[in-house]
């Protein structure tokens, strides 16, 4: 079976300045070492940071812009990429997930945008899409408790009826979190800001040549557009 991607509609009308690209990857264990490549990334974030806090990078406030919009409260509930910024700046440092979450961790700060890293086996499809949620789908927190989110909230639903995220890019589910067990991904970059289509398709590039590099796996990616909104990839 394959499963399609996609951002609904609504998502894309509510919020025409976003930008999306997907990669698909199988292979990607927990042998490769990425310590040294995610550093460089790393240490890219850190210099930003020298310069100016998260708060301040145009990247960061239009995921605020955004959250505001959707009635979120936007320092209550940071998007991905800020929350790993700011633990940069305050810790020195990104904690140690698996080797792909680390890497994809340390570039979504180096350009400061979401990169989410989800588990494709623990996905239902046919379809995973990110759009308001109804009310009854399902989240699964990290802790393992099970949420609800709102009536309106953007958030990633598989053909199930669960949600794989919180408030779009806040939070991932823990039910498709990557771990020892995973073999297959779907990684998702996401921007709002001017010249996010660029940057987007940059990062995918970017995990796409790391991926070849230290899992030597077949990709399929793809620069998501109002146009041309679907990523289709094995199940």
């Amino acid at each position: 079976m394959t499963v399609r991607f996609r951002h609904a509609d609504a998502v894309r009308s509510a919020h025409p300045e976003l930008s999306a690209g997907a990669l698909y990857a199988g292979g990607v264990g927990t042998g490769a070492d990425t310590r040294q490549r995610a550093a460089v990334y790393t240490a890219r974030a850190v210099a930003r940071l020298a310069r100016a806090t998260e708060g301040e990078f145009p990247e960061v406030l239009a995921w605020r812009r955004t959250f505001s919009r959707m009635g979120v409260k936007p320092t209550q509930y940071r998007s991905a990429s800020e929350s790993l910024l700011r633990r940069l700046r305050k810790e020195g440092a990104l904690p140690s997930i698996h080797p792909l979450v680390d890497l994809c961790n340390a570039i979504s700060v180096a350009y400061a945008v979401p990169v989410a890293v989800l588990d494709v086996d623990r996905i239902t499809g046919p379809l995973l899409e990110v759009r308001p949620a109804r009310g009854d789908e399902t989240y699964t927190a990290f802790g393992g408790g099970v949420e609800h989110p709102a009536p309106g909230e953007v958030t990633f639903v598989d053909s199930a009826g669960r949600a794989h995220a919180r408030r779009w890019t806040h939070r991932q589910s823990g039910h498709s979190a990557v771990g020892a067990h995973t073999d297959r991904v779907l990684v998702v970059a996401e921007a709002m800001h001017d010249g996010g289509a660029d940057i987007v398709a940059e990062v995918v590039k970017t995990v796409e040549e790391e991926v070849a590099a230290h899992w030597g796996a077949t990709t399929a990616t793809a620069v998501l557009t109002r146009e041309t909104p679907e990523f289709t990839f094995a199940d």
